[in-house]
Order: C-alpha cells, then structure tokens, then sequence
C-alpha cells in the first residue's frame, strides 16, 4: 500500500496506524530496514517527530526494532496484542496509574543521563506548550504530551519509551476530556506551566529526586482529578 499524506490531528496515532498498515500490507517484509525519519516525514508530510513517536509505538507493538547505527528494521508483520489490547480495554485511572511509575523513574533518569541536545529539546518543548496556551484543549494537550515525551526520551531507555507511547493512544482523549469538562484552562490558559517549568529545571540541573518529586505531584494530581469525572 504506497504512503500519502495525512490528516491534521492526531499526527502521531495516524502515521502509527499508517506504517503498520504498510507494513501488514507487504510494503516492508519482516528484515527490512524502514527508510530514515526524513524520508518518512516528507512520505507522510509530518514532522520528523512525529516520524519519531510513530515507530516508538511500533517499537512496542514488537513490529520494527532500532539496531544502534543501523536503523529501523521490521521484525513482525502483526503486532503484539497483548498488552495493547490490555491498555484499550483498561480504565483510564488503572493506565494513569502504571504512567506515573513509568514517567517518575523516567523523569529520574532523565535528571541523570540527559544530554545537551535533550535539554534544547526539553526547552523547545516547553516553549511550544506556552505557545499552545492560545490553541484548542487538544492542541494544548498534545503539546503538553509532547513535553513529556521528551522527558522519557532524556532518559535514554527505550523500554520507558516504548511503554509510554504505547500509553498516549489512551490517555490522550482521557486528557482533552479532563480539561473540557473540569474547564482546567479558564482562568489560566497555560494551565500547568510552573510545575512543567520546574521540571524542566531540576532536568536540567541533574536533581533525579526533584524532577522525581516535581512530576509525580503532577500527573497525581491529574489522577485525582480523572478519578471525579
């Protein structure tokens, strides 16, 4: 099946759902190497991260494999349905939950590994998720995702990866529906920003306790707030 462009929204979910399509359809046999992110990006008309998340969520279907300095390879044609069937079938405060464990320990190894070009990225985006203040709940949400993609990326541990995108197709209505409803972002439209901010900070200044710390307030926070609607 040849690739095309795609829709707008959700960017990340649709090139998901279209490389598996490619690949079940024969387009990439198992052994395989993908094509690199760029060529990708422009097949799909997305950005190389989305590109990025996309085979991320492959990654922990069991469909393709990174091999350091190689590339991407297909290594299945059918996912592994277990565990994503597991997690659509879950309750959205069961997931949340395993989400916290994973992003704490995520956000700890972050403190401790992160490199130069992690923090730019943690950087960039923090920018982006002020810059969505001005945008739609969704569009705030997936940019407020998109920040702590980055965090579990800093870790340099593609387990947490993997576990984590493969938690996004899940939580991310979860979300828009927890902002919409509880009207989160009224009376400050960058619902947020100073908890994400310190963060970023105690990232980047190598406290693995403090960003610890800093991210579980927040995503239990969330938690709890799941928990009422």
């Amino acid at each position: 099946m040849p690739l095309s462009a795609l829709r707008p929204t959700p960017l990340v979910e649709q090139a998901t759902d279209r490389l598996r399509e490619a690949i079940a359809g024969g387009e990439w046999p198992v052994g395989t190497k993908l094509p690199g992110e760029t060529s990708l990006a422009k097949i799909l008309g997305v950005g190389r991260s989305t590109v990025r998340e996309a085979l991320r969520a492959l990654a922990g279907a069991g469909l393709v494999q990174a091999r350091h300095g190689a590339g991407v390879f297909v290594i299945a044609t059918k996912p592994q349905e277990n565990w994503s069937t597991r997690l659509r079938q879950a309750a959205v405060t069961d997931a949340y939950e395993v989400r916290i464990a994973v992003e704490v320990e995520a956000a700890q190894l972050a403190a401790k590994r992160r490199t130069v070009d992690d923090l730019a990225a943690l950087d960039a985006a923090l920018d982006r998720r002020r810059e969505a203040a001005t945008s739609s709940d969704a569009e705030f949400v997936d940019a407020d995702i998109a920040l702590h993609a980055e965090v579990v990326a800093a870790a340099h541990n593609p387990v947490l990866t993997a576990l984590f995108a493969e938690f996004l197709p899940v939580l991310r209505q979860a979300l828009i529906d927890l902002v919409e409803l509880l009207n989160l972002r009224s009376g400050d439209p960058n619902h947020g920003d100073e908890s994400h901010a310190a963060l970023v900070d105690a990232i980047a200044r190598g406290d693995a306790e403090e960003a610890g710390r800093r991210l579980k307030e927040e995503l239990q926070q969330t938690l709890t707030q799941l928990q009422t609607i």
